[in-house]
C-alpha cells in the first residue's frame, strides 16, 4: 500500500476538480450537468494523479529507503507491500 498517496489524495482530487470546473465554466458551459461532470472527473482521477505524484516523490527523494526498519511500532513495516 502506497501511504503517501493516500494522503496526497485530498490535494489532487482539490487540484484536479478545481482545474476542470474552471475550465469547464471558461468554456461557458455553465449548466449543471458540464459543472457535474468536471467534478466526477476531477473525483476520479485524483487517486492516480496522487500515485504519481508519490512515485515521483520517492523516486527523486535521495534518502528515501523502503527497507529502513522503523525504530518505532508507531510506524508501519517497510516490509509491508507498497501498492
Amino acid at each position: 500500500m502506497d501511504r503517501l498517496s493516500i494522503v496526497l489524495t485530498l490535494a489532487t482530487g482539490a487540484v484536479t476538480t478545481g482545474v476542470l470546473v474552471i475550465a469547464v465554466l471558461t468554456l461557458g458551459w455553465v449548466a449543471w450537468g458540464p459543472i457535474l461532470a468536471a467534478v466526477a472527473l476531477g473525483w476520479i482521477l485524483a487517486w492516480p494523479a496522487a500515485y504519481w505524484v508519490s512515485r515521483r516523490i520517492k523516486r527523486d527523494d535521495p534518502n528515501f529507503d523502503e527497507t529502513r526498519k522503523p525504530e518505532s511500532k508507531v510506524i508501519p513495516d517497510p516490509d509491508a507491500h507498497e501498492v
